[in-house]
Formats: structure tokens, C-alpha cells, sequence
């Protein structure tokens, strides 16, 4: 499903990754889950593209919904790439650390449990090689993204700006579904290692110039980044 120009997501919207066309290639930004792996060539085809075109997966963090197919890719010859904060998570040499904050509901809860029984989340593969990258570098994959640290979700969380495609990737960083509850629109994660850091790395977003807000969780939100921010911290502050 094309999301924004030369964007598609694959997957449905509940845990997201992303298709990036550029100059004939292809990034994938994170890899949902990893029965999503087997969705892909036809994702693809339906694009014009194949394996052969995709260069790397770009994850925005390492939870499990985000890696998801990675090592399946890598295994394929795609290189996956993670904040360098983040690389033990992606290993599984370091334990998810995260709390989780209300408000709950039952049915969006277990849509999201299902989801995640389904496609395979409860055993996702460890990422064996992943190649690090740090805040303010512009990666060397299609569409040029410079990353933005964006820690709180988890330590090496990070947002992906991709300024030639007018789109930020938020990760979890941003999300416009909040799967405990079900309510929408930019808000934080229900799921964070730092809640407060969260919320205060919102501030590195603010000078970014984009029109699309990709997020891990949610529909895309196209009314600009900064709209989101001011949605997202309203939202914040209604919860307290």
C-alpha cells in the first residue's frame, strides 16, 4: 500500500515497516514481523521491484515488532542497520527493559496480542550481524536518511528523515495508534523504557522539515511534523 509518494507499507497498519523507492533501489525501514518476511516478494512486485533491489533494512529501534524479519533478510543477503545504542537489544545480548502505561482496553489489547501470535512475534530471530550507525549520520542506503536520536522507547531509539521523500519515520519514537487502548492520533507509545525521555526527545524533532509522519504503530499522518509534536505532547498531557 503506497503511503506517501515512492513509500509503501508492508503489513498492516497495527505493526508497520516501510518499502523506500530511490533511484531503482529499495530500503525497508524495520521489519514488522517475521511472518511479514514471506508477504514481501509480492510487496515488492507489486511495485516493480524484487529482493535484488533492496539494499538494506534500516531499524528505527530493537524491540522485537521492529527487527521482526531482519535476520530473515540478512540471511538473504540484506544488511540490517540499528542505532548503535541499540545493537545488544537487536542481538538479544541485553533484555527489553520497558514499562507500560494505561489506559487499557480489552479488545484492542487482544487484537494486538493476536496480531502478534499470529505473525510470529512471540519467537522472533536474533539479529547475528547488524551494522551500527549514530546520531546525525546519513546512511549510505537508498534515500540518503539522516538519523535523529530520539532515546526513550528504548536507548537507541531513532528517527529516520529522508528529506528528498518529505518524510520523517518516526519508529515508536511517534505513534498514531496507542495498541493498548486503541485511541489515535500522535501520541507517545504506551511502551517505554523512559517515559520522560521520551516525551523531552520530542524537542530533536522540532526543526525537521516533513510533511509525512510514518510511525511503527498507526495510520501515516501527513499534516507536517510539527502538528505532531503539539498532538503528540497534548495527548501526554491529557493522559496526566
Amino acid at each position: 500500500m503506497e503511503v506517501a509518494p515512492r513509500i509503501h507499507r508492508v503489513g498492516a497498519e497495527i505493526v508497520s515497516s516501510y518499502l523506500v523507492e530511490d533511484g531503482g533501489e529499495v530500503v525497508l525501514v524495520d521489519a514488522s514481523a517475521p511472518a511479514n518476511w514471506s508477504t514481501l516478494p509480492d510487496a515488492l512486485a507489486a511495485i516493480g521491484r524484487s529482493l535484488d533491489d533492496v539494499r538494506a533494512v534500516v531499524l528505527t529501534h530493537g524491540h522485537d515488532d521492529h527487527i521482526g524479519f531482519a535476520e530473515q533478510a540478512r540471511q538473504s543477503g540484506i544488511p540490517a542497520h540499528v542505532h548503535e545504542q541499540d545493537v545488544a537489544l537487536a542481538r538479544g545480548q541485553e533484555k527489553n527493559k520497558v514499562s507500560v502505561v494505561g489506559p487499557y482496553r480489552p479488545m484492542p489489547l487482544i487484537r494486538f496480542l493476536a496480531y502478534y501470535v499470529r505473525h510470529g512475534l512471540l519467537r522472533v530471530p536474533r539479529i547475528q550481524e547488524v551494522t551500527a550507525f549514530g546520531d546525525g549520520a546519513t546512511l549510505d542506503v537508498p534515500g540518503a536518511p539522516r538519523v535523529i536520536h530520539v532515546p526513550g522507547h528504548t536507548l537507541g531509539s531513532a528517527a529516520l528523515h529522508f528529506p528528498a521523500h518529505d518524510a520523517l519515520f518516526s519508529g515508536d519514537a511517534i505513534n498514531t495508534l496507542a495498541v493498548t487502548s486503541g485511541r489515535t492520533g500522535p501520541r507517545l507509545s504506551p511502551f517505554n523504557r523512559d517515559r520522560a525521555q521520551a516525551l523531552e526527545s520530542l524537542n530533536r524533532l522540532r526543526d525537521v522539515e516533513a510533511t509525512h509522519v510514518l510511525p511503527g504503530h498507526g495510520a501515516p499522518w501527513n499534516q507536517g511534523v510539527q502538528a505532531a509534536l503539539a498532538a503528540a505532547r497534548a495527548a501526554e498531557a491529557s493522559r496526566g
